[in-house]
């Protein structure tokens, strides 16, 4: 029952303080428990403390404390590049872990890095060069050991949907390129700024429900796109739009003429492979290998047999040409200037944060289930400091990858040396193997990326969400239905607008309770949860479960005051006591400011020209401390402010007039 209720005045009431104990060694007179008002603290100590408390919960400092200068130079050394750290204990053991698990992860993203810098409207060398060098930057700086760095299908589709609104990516290929480049020099730029500034907080706005519905309708919208690849649809056929209805009119339109029956027979016949290799792992774990090498295998395979059969003169799309080597320089081809800065640095933002969500929520994921620390800050450092180091390595924006990150950890990582494993494959493959990719099908890469973002459609808790909260669902399905109707801008912007209006609903309405006796018991607890519990004649229990600001003190004594219009009607005839004393409980309220501190002074006028006594119950130590300081302790008088609601009632008992 200790759960349900709040928690302040719990061990005191449990332990069977009732109406009749509450008597002093004078006699009869209720014993009274002071509440105690905390110490007062100097306004700059408390301004500080907040602060500290807001930016530095974690208290970052702590390791430095009683050490030398040069220890703390080290520790700071340390804390920018965690490898320094780890890496002295690290050994042979790890090493077999890293290799094995960084060679699979490689096998995965070859193919899958090709796939998706064609959602971003990019070159396929792209895609490789944003799994090279990114992930020794992350190597290097991140505190995570299982996350997995490259490019990821939704931030290459939201990239490429939001660079293709400012520049044509076929017509104006050079300048499309720039400003991918400054986007992603933008993106890292604002993921450091909130890790150095410690504003991580700020992701967590967008809330559970709505990253499931955004990221089930960028699945979607992920899957039509690759119905043009897939049934060897050509491009000046095929619409720009991303919404379900212009994709579906497309390709229904080009049926008679547009589709291609080699590449839809190769598309389809990968794509069954794909999805059994994928429902062999995910049916025993021990074959976690077979869908992670499955795409390196159809690559394989399906390049050979167009070579062989030479089905690209049959109307075939097939890559042609990746560029051979490593990443070229482009800090030159960054624009720090004109009109397409400020595109750029729109682009970037929305980018980096979708790009840093998905990066904490992998790594929060499988640091839970293998029981360590992940340092949400300098996480967003080291996916900031990779990918402004990206922007000027010719990278488009890389982050925590989902699919290779499970496959990360069921192949036994130990450590992020797997990223720099997974990135000299890539290296070697961009030095020597590139060329081998050119007769690799369209067809191929649209069913690659068709197995992988199936299970983003996570219907499962969908389903989970609507069970547990409605309004969730309603943002959920929001963000879903605006990516898949509308476009991933539209989808996002839902997304977030409908996770903050839940905040400003559940801020601005916050709930109120009616309490009553629980039987046997000096515990008083909401009658709605236990019918059980019986009121007190004459006297009306309030709790208030939340902070009271300006936002919602208004409603907060609006509420309050229809609870007892709404008693007094119905004790009419019930009762030979009308409403005299009204207890508001306040354990929950953590804090009040002076809007606040208004509406209760307008709620004590209010009750005194009804002849109702105001009494509260258990103020914490913000309160108790503003009540005091604004004199309104005083206009109630010291002596209607209690630590329990029993208490409480036992002094309002004595002092109830009756009425006929």
């Amino acid at each position: 029952m200790s759960s349900m209720g709040p928690a302040a005045d719990e061990n005191l009431e449990t332990k069977g303080i009732d109406e009749r104990s509450l008597s002093s060694s004078h006699g009869n007179a209720p014993y009274v428990h002071k509440v105690a008002i905390p110490p007062r603290q100097n306004l700059f100590k408390e301004f500080q403390s907040t602060i500290k408390e807001t930016f530095f919960a974690d208290d970052p400092l702590r390791s430095f404390k009683d050490q030398t200068k040069s220890r703390k130079l080290i520790l700071g050394i340390e804390a920018i590049f965690p490898i320094l750290n780890w890496g002295r204990a690290y050994n042979l053991k790890k090493f077999r872990g890293d290799i094995i698990s960084g060679l699979t992860i490689a096998s995965l993203c070859i193919p899958q890095d090709i796939a998706y810098a064609k959602l971003a409207h990019l070159a396929p060398q792209y895609g490789l060069y944003s799994s090279f060098v990114p992930p020794l930057i992350y190597a290097v700086m991140g505190s995570s050991r299982d996350i997995a760095i490259g490019p990821v299908a939704v931030v290459s589709l939201l990239l490429g949907t939001l660079l293709s609104n400012e520049i044509d990516p076929v017509t104006h290929a050079a300048e499309y390129r720039r400003l991918a480049f400054t986007a992603t020099f933008f993106a890292g730029i604002t993921q450091a700024t909130l890790g150095v500034f410690r504003l991580g907080f700020l992701i967590d706005f967008l809330s559970h429900a709505a990253i499931v519905g955004f990221m089930g309708g960028a699945a979607i919208t992920i899957a039509l796109q690759q119905l043009k690849g897939f049934l060897g649809i050509k491009s000046k056929m095929f619409t720009t739009k991303t919404d379900i209805v212009s994709v579906l009119k497309s390709v229904f339109s080009s049926a008679h003429h547009g589709w291609n029956w080699q590449t839809i027979l190769i598309g389809a016949s990968f794509l069954g492979f794909l999805l059994v290799a994928k429902y062999i792992g995910k049916k025993n774990k021990k074959f976690f290998w077979v869908p992670a090498i499955a795409p390196l295998i159809s690559v394989v395979l399906s390049t050979f047999f167009v070579f062989i059969t030479r089905a690209d003169k049959q109307g075939v799309e097939i890559v042609r040409h990746i560029e051979k080597g490593i990443n070229p320089s482009s800090v030159k081809e960054i624009y720090f200037s004109g009109e397409y800065l400020g595109k750029g640095f729109r682009i970037g933002i929305v980018a980096g944060m979708i790009a840093l969500t998905e990066a904490i929520a992998i790594g929060r994921t499988f640091a839970s289930m293998k029981d360590y620390q992940l340092d949400g800050n300098k996480e967003m450092m080291a996916l900031g400091a990779m990918n402004v180091v990206g922007s000027m390595t010719s990278c488009y924006v890389a982050t925590g990858s989902f699919s290779r990150s499970a496959v990360n950890f069921m192949a036994g990582c130990q450590t992020a040396v797997s990223n720099i494993v997974m990135s000299i494959v890539v290296f070697l493959t961009l030095q020597f193997i590139t060329p081998l990719f050119k007769y690799t099908p369209n067809a191929i890469l649209a069913a690659i990326i068709i197995s992988a973002v199936i299970n983003l459609v996570d219907y499962q808790a969908a389903i989970l969400i609507w069970k547990i909260d409605k309004l969730d669902f309603v943002a959920c399905m929001g963000a879903f239905f605006g990516v898949v109707f509308a476009t991933v801008e539209i989808g996002l912007l839902i997304a977030v607008s409908i996770s903050f209006a839940k905040i400003l609903l559940q801020v601005t309405r916050p709930r109120t309770a009616i309490l009553g006796k629980i039987p046997r018991t000096s515990v008083y607890r909401n009658i709605q949860q236990y019918p059980e519990a019986s009121k007190v004649p004459g006297v009306l229990i309030v709790r208030v479960d939340s902070a009271i600001y300006f936002s919602n003190s208004n409603y907060v004594k609006e509420r309050i005051l229809r609870w007892l219009i709404d008693e007094d009607e119905k004790v009419k005839g019930d009762y030979h006591t009308k409403i005299q004393f009204l207890i508001v409980e306040m354990s929950p309220v953590t804090d009040i400011d002076t809007s606040g501190i208004q509406a209760f002074e307008e709620l004590h006028r209010s009750l005194t020209k009804r002849s109702v006594e105001l009494v509260l119950a258990n103020p914490g130590p913000a309160v108790i401390d503003k009540l005091y300081t604004s004199n309104f302790a005083n206009s109630i008088g010291e002596d209607k402010i209690f630590l329990t609601v029993a208490e409480a009632v036992a002094y309002c008992s004595p002092n109830l007039a009756e009425y006929p």
